[in-house]
């Protein structure tokens, strides 16, 4: 169920820029309402396009057209107006805040409608389907660990790697990181961010054997896919 919601938090995006990013978030407050209710207030100067709520329903913020303000400080891909370029979507969930638990089915089967039929008119790629905490390693966690990215790409929706099928890379971490998209500036919170992403049961930080098999496995996928 859609459910209209309008934001005055938007503005125009840029001549000629094309919707090429799919960027998940969550909400991160106590309840639905607070987050809603703060998705609308002009004061807070936040926003998505999207709410999808823990019972499925999808609340309606912001027209597709306009530059929602979700993304904030981000970086994707040499990109750092990531909300000119992207649809953002939260999930109505506490976070780690406020007691992070998983997301719901009701929840991540409307939220794989939805995010189908993005990228099926937008024609965007696997690869630029990211969280929160991807475009943003230093400042965000969201969607979190608990997040199954691994049921969405199953079910169609981003990229996940075949599992101990990367060989490497050994050297140049940081070129291969950002070769996926990541910014490097710090590369600790860029291994946490790439670990909750592609390994959520081992947010260490640190470049041990399996985080890199897997930077590998996904480099390779997204050269297999054409994903560009």
């Amino acid at each position: 169920m859609n459910i209209d919601y309008p934001s005055p938090n938007f503005d125009e995006r840029p001549a000629g820029t094309d919707i090429d990013m799919l960027v998940l978030h969550y909400t991160g407050l106590k309840t639905l309402q607070e987050a809603l209710d703060r998705l609308i207030d002009p004061a807070s100067k936040v926003s998505a396009h999207y709410v999808v709520a823990e019972n499925g329903e999808i609340f309606c913020l912001v027209p597709e057209d306009k530059r929602a303000w979700h993304a904030g400080v981000s970086y994707w891909r040499g990109l750092t107006d990531v909300n000119a370029h992207s649809i953002g979507i939260e999930l109505e969930n506490p976070g780690h805040e406020f007691g992070y638990h998983n997301f719901s089915s009701l929840q991540m089967n409307a939220l794989i409608d939805l995010s189908r039929d993005l990228l099926s008119r937008y024609e965007i790629t696997g690869r630029n389907v990211v969280g929160h905490s991807d475009i943003a390693p230093r400042r965000k966690k969201d969607p979190g660990e608990l997040f199954d990215w691994k049921f969405m790409a199953n079910k169609g929706v981003g990229l996940w790697p075949a599992e101990n099928t990367g060989k490497g890379p050994w050297d140049d971490l940081e070129i291969w990181l950002s070769v996926l998209g990541y910014e490097t500036n710090n590369i600790t919170a860029t291994l946490r961010a790439f670990q909750r992403h592609y390994l959520p049961s081992s947010i260490s930080g640190q470049a041990d054997k399996i985080t890199r098999r897997s930077i590998n496995a996904l480099i390779d996928l997204v050269g297999e896919t054409g994903s560009n």
